[in-house]
C-alpha cells in the first residue's frame, strides 16, 4: 500500500495539498504516482493563474498514461516546481517533496471537504 503523510489533505483524485500559512503546496500522492508509473512530463499553470477546487489545473504523462490534475482548493499559483520540468520523475522519487504547483489560499474552509491521512488510507483500500 502506498503511504501518506500525517498533517496533509487529500482528495478522491489523489492531490495532496500541504498547507503552510496562507500558502498551499499541491501534489500529488504516492499512490497516483505509482498508478501512473514512469512520469514523464509535467503540465503546469502559469504564475499568476487562477485555481478552483475540483477543476483542472494541468496534467501528468508517464510512459502508461496522461492523467488531469484536479486543485483540491481555489487560490492565486504564486510559484509553479520549476524543478519538475527537467526533471519530471521526481514526482516518482518523492511525491510529497515534489509538489507542482504553491498556492495562496483563497478559502481555507475549502480543506475541511478533502480527507486526512487516515480518511485517505481508508479510501485507497476500498480502491482495491
Amino acid at each position: 500500500m502506498a503511504k501518506t503523510l500525517e498533517g496533509l489533505y487529500y482528495s478522491k483524485s489523489h492531490e495532496y495539498v500541504k498547507v503552510d500559512g496562507e500558502y498551499g503546496y499541491v501534489g500529488i500522492t504516492d499512490y497516483a504516482q505509482q498508478q501512473l508509473g514512469g512520469v514523464v512530463y509535467v503540465d503546469m499553470p502559469e504564475t499568476g493563474d487562477e485555481v478552483t477546487a475540483g477543476e483542472e489545473f494541468g496534467a501528468v504523462e508517464s510512459v502508461k498514461a496522461a492523467s488531469d490534475l484536479i486543485s483540491p482548493v481555489s487560490g492565486e499559483v504564486e510559484e509553479v516546481n520549476a524543478d519538475l520540468e527537467d526533471n519530471p520523475g521526481n514526482v516518482n522519487k518523492d511525491p510529497y517533496g515534489s509538489w507542482i504547483i504553491k498556492v495562496k489560499l483563497s478559502d481555507k474552509a475549502e480543506l475541511s471537504s478533502l480527507m486526512n491521512a487516515d480518511d485517505y488510507k481508508k479510501y485507497e483500500e476500498s480502491l482495491g
